[in-house]
């Protein structure tokens, strides 16, 4: 991300946390006291949101220095350092949650995502994607998290591709009137996705000239056949509900792509602590 747009994130984030101040650190932590803090992993994990980390303590006080021992998509063992903030005592408190915070959070999102990676065999060529199930405001954070981690990006925001989904054909009159409207907008260089619910639904799509059909929460009999009428006409992406266990069957049976939600809005937060020491 941009610097000015990270830190506009941040500084919304320290205003909720930091209020009119930081009335217990200042009421016990001398002014001039100065301290270091080290970010340590708790579990397992894969490094995620370095950057965010780093410059929330910055925003706090542009005198802090921070070292960061582990760049992002890393995978570390339970008591590893990974970054450490020096400075100021009361800036190391005062940007501690709001630090930890974010990192938890987009650890916890690259963790989960390589453990989906990690489920691909070898040599399948299946990708695993996001979605747009982001914490609002957060989406660019939480999408870095997830290329970390190893897995790839769907689109951006409504603006940057064409997927027809129920509402859309709904709304359209049918799959078919709503490909040839959006194959009338579409530059040379944007692909036409379409979501299907049934198997019907997916030759209606492929006859109206779908160049990427979504399967929305089919089995793995009907992904099986639905590759089979699809093969070599588009790209299959299977998405709904999509489990951990289910990635080596998918693969095998030849999707092209997975689409999971989960990866945004049901990772588990990372278990990550500050420990902020005294200096000498």
């Amino acid at each position: 991300m941009l610097p000015p747009l990270l830190d506009a994130i941040i500084d919304r984030a320290l205003a909720e946390d930091l209020g009119s101040g930081d009335v217990t650190s200042e009421a016990v932590v001398g002014s001039e006291t100065r301290a270091v803090a080290r970010a340590v992993a708790k579990q397992p994990l894969v490094s995620a949101g370095a950057e965010v980390f780093a410059r929330v303590f910055y925003r706090v006080d542009a005198g802090v220095r921070v070292e960061r021992l582990v760049e992002d998509g890393v995978s570390v063992a339970a008591g590893a350092v990974l970054w450490v903030a020096e400075g100021r005592a009361r800036t190391l408190l005062a940007a501690e949650r709001t630090a930890l915070n974010f990192a938890q959070r987009l650890c916890g999102i690259a963790t989960l995502t390589a453990r989906f990676v990690a489920a691909i065999p070898a040599g399948s060529s299946l990708r695993i994607v996001d979605t747009r199930k982001t914490t609002p405001g957060l989406r660019a954070l939480e999408r870095a998290a997830v290329r970390a981690g190893g897995g790839r990006n769907h689109r951006d925001n409504l603006g940057t591709a064409i997927l027809i989904k129920d509402n859309h054909v709904a709304l359209a009159g049918g799959i078919a009137p709503a490909i040839a409207q959006a194959r009338s907008r579409a530059t040379h260089v944007t692909r036409v996705e379409v979501e299907v619910d049934t198997l019907a639904q997916l030759d209606e799509a492929l006859a109206a000239g779908a160049e990427v059909v979504l399967l929305d929460n089919f089995t793995n009999p009907e992904v099986e056949e639905a590759v089979r009428r699809t093969r070599g006409r588009a790209l299959v992406e299977v998405s709904g509900g999509v489990t951990l266990e289910r990635i080596p069957e998918l693969a095998r049976l030849g999707a092209d792509i997975v689409s999971v939600g989960a990866l945004t809005h049901s990772a588990r937060a990372a278990d990550i602590s500050l420990q902020i020491e005294p200096l000498a």
